[in-house]
């Protein structure tokens, strides 16, 4: 599904030239969950953003599905992600004034869906991460954990190609950490293929395979012993 070639992020400011990420290469087959760890700096979400497209890279090649979206214009990209990317973030950026439904349905707002099947999409994905019963709640209503689950349902209901998380349970507690991670798992379960940011070496632990980052470069790369 994924393969960055050399894959480089360069930024320049006050004439001094920073290297977020040097000669990324990296494939990621359909259906993976894999684990983004390493120290804070260390280009973590720097390449998390360059996968969801949000980051451009500043030299190599990224194919989704044989496509090189690295020399996509910008409202291609847009689409891009629109129709294909889930995104979950560690604050949940839900907005207070919505619903939870109507959250949920931010993740169609790009889409051409019919209404009808808009509302079995918002309905299916809060069934899916058990958050329907909150439907009409708002936000601020909701525990940490239900906010995430509501997060996910949101990045889910377009049935994107590919889910990205940065530190999905970082705001959490352990027992709503472990929750999202059964979540994520089942949906990895499902076919998801799904890339997640993480600082907890228990969470990496249970999923297919974990990235190590240093410095803007991957050191290495180790698949879950099962």
């Amino acid at each position: 599904m994924i393969t960055l070639d050399g894959i480089q992020r360069r930024y320049l400011s006050d004439a001094v030239e920073t290297t977020a990420l040097a000669d990324i290469d990296l494939h990621v087959a359909a259906g993976e969950f894999v684990a983004i760890m390493g120290p804070s700096g260390c280009g973590k979400s720097t390449l998390l953003n360059t996968l969801g497209t949000v980051d451009r890279p500043t030299g190599g090649r990224y194919l989704f599905d044989g496509r090189d979206l690295a020399s996509e214009g910008e409202a291609t990209l847009a689409q891009f992600r629109a129709q294909t990317l889930g995104f979950v973030f560690q604050s949940f950026n839900l907005i207070d004034e919505l619903t939870i439904a109507e959250n949920v349905e931010l993740g169609l707002a790009y889409r051409k869906d019919q209404k009808g099947d808009r509302r079995a999409r918002i309905e299916a994905a809060m069934d899916r991460v058990g958050i329907s019963h909150r439907a009409r709640h708002y936000p601020h209503q909701l525990s940490g954990g239900q906010q995430q689950r509501a997060a996910i349902a949101r990045a889910i209901v377009g049935d994107p190609k590919l889910i990205l998380a940065d530190e999905p349970t970082g705001n959490l507690d352990t027992e709503n950490g472990a929750q999202v991670m059964g979540i994520l798992e089942s949906l990895n379960a499902a076919g998801a293929t799904i890339i997640m940011v993480t600082h907890s070496p228990a969470h990496a632990d249970l999923v297919g395979r974990r990235i190590d980052m240093l410095d803007g470069r991957i050191v290495a790369s180790v698949a879950r012993q099962i």
